[in-house]
C-alpha cells in the first residue's frame, strides 16, 4: 500500500473515531482497539513526545482525521436534537443498547468465573447516583466554563477506557447539546476548557487506566457495563407529541441497535 492510501486510511480511522467519541451509545477507546490503534494512541497520551517521534506518521493523520470527525458530527448531531429530541435519544438508546451484547461477550470471556457481581453493584450505584444529579443538578444546571472541562474530564475517560461512552452521560446531565452546540461553532469558550479537561485526565489516567485494564479487565469491563446500561436507563424518551412521533422514534431505535451491532460484527478484534 503506497504512503498516501496508508495515511488516508490513518485519516478514515481517526474521523471514525472522532465521531465515536462525540456520538451518544460508541466509544471513542473502543473503536481505538477497533482499529489497532489503541496502544500506540495510549503510548502517545503517556508519554507524548517519545511516542510521537517513534509513530508520527500513525499519528499525525489519526490526530486530523479525530478532531475532523468529533467537529462535524458534533454540528450535525446538535441539530438533530434541535429538530427532534425525542427521536434523537431513541436512536441514541439504539445505540448503546446495540453494543450491550458485545460488552457483555467480552466480559464474559474475559473471566466466566468472576460471575456478574460487580456489574449488578456497578448498576445500582451508578443508577442511584445518576437519580441524585438527575435530580439534584441537572434541572438547576447551566453550562459554563467548569463544567465544559469537566466534559473534557469524561471525553478524555471516555478515550482511555475502551467501552466508556461519555456521550450517554453527559446527555442526561444536559451538558451534551450545549457542548454540541459549541463544538459545531468552534466557539473557544466551549473549545478551551473542553480541551484543557481532556488534556489533564488523559495525562494522568492513561498510563494508570492501562494497567488496571491488563490486570483486572474481567471486573473492570462489568463495572463499565454496569454505567453503560444505566446510562440508557436515564436517557429513554417517555414523553411524545404525537402517535408518528412514537413510530419515528421506534425507527430510530431500531437502526441505531442494527447500527452498533453491525460495527460490533466488523470489528477487526475479538
Amino acid at each position: 500500500m503506497s504512503a498516501w492510501r496508508t495515511y488516508l486510511l490513518s485519516f478514515f480511522k481517526g474521523a471514525l473515531i472522532g465521531v465515536g467519541a462525540i456520538l451518544p451509545g460508541v466509544s471513542g477507546g473502543v473503536l481505538c482497539v477497533a482499529f489497532g490503534v489503541y496502544e500506540p494512541m495510549i503510548a502517545f497520551l503517556s508519554h507524548p513526545l517519545q511516542s510521537f517521534k517513534k509513530n508520527y506518521r500513525l499519528l499525525i493523520p489519526i490526530i486530523i482525521g479525530g478532531l475532523v470527525g468529533f467537529v462535524l458530527l458534533a454540528k450535525a448531531v446538535e441539530l438533530f436534537l434541535a429538530t427532534s429530541a425525542a427521536a434523537a435519544m431513541a436512536l441514541f438508546c439504539g445505540l448503546i443498547c446495540g453494543t450491550i451484547p458485545e460488552l457483555m461477550h467480552q466480559s464474559a470471556v474475559a473471566d466466566r468465573q468472576k460471575g456478574w457481581t460487580a456489574l449488578i453493584i456497578a448498576l445500582i450505584a451508578s443508577f442511584i447516583f445518576f437519580q441524585i444529579l438527575d435530580r439534584g443538578v441537572v434541572g438547576t444546571l447551566e453550562a459554563n466554563f467548569a463544567w465544559y472541562i469537566f466534559c473534557g474530564v469524561i471525553w478524555g475517560l471516555s478515550m482511555v477506557i475502551p467501552g466508556l461512552s461519555s456521550s450517554s452521560i453527559l446527555l442526561f446531565m444536559g451538558l451534551y447539546q450545549p457542548m454540541a452546540q459549541g463544538i459545531g461553532n468552534l466557539d473557544f469558550q466551549v473549545l478551551l476548557p473542553l480541551a484543557a479537561g481532556f488534556i489533564i485526565t488523559v495525562a494522568v489516567s492513561a498510563k494508570i487506566v492501562n494497567r488496571v485494564i491488563e490486570r483486572y479487565y474481567a471486573v473492570f469491563s462489568k463495572v463499565i457495563l454496569g454505567f453503560v446500561i444505566s446510562s440508557v436507563l436515564m436517557i429513554v424518551p417517555t414523553s411524545f407529541a404525537n402517535a408518528t412521533q412514537v413510530a419515528v422514534s421506534l425507527l430510530c431505535f431500531i437502526a441505531g441497535f442494527f447500527l452498533a451491532r453491525w460495527m460490533d460484527l466488523h470489528r477487526t478484534y475479538r
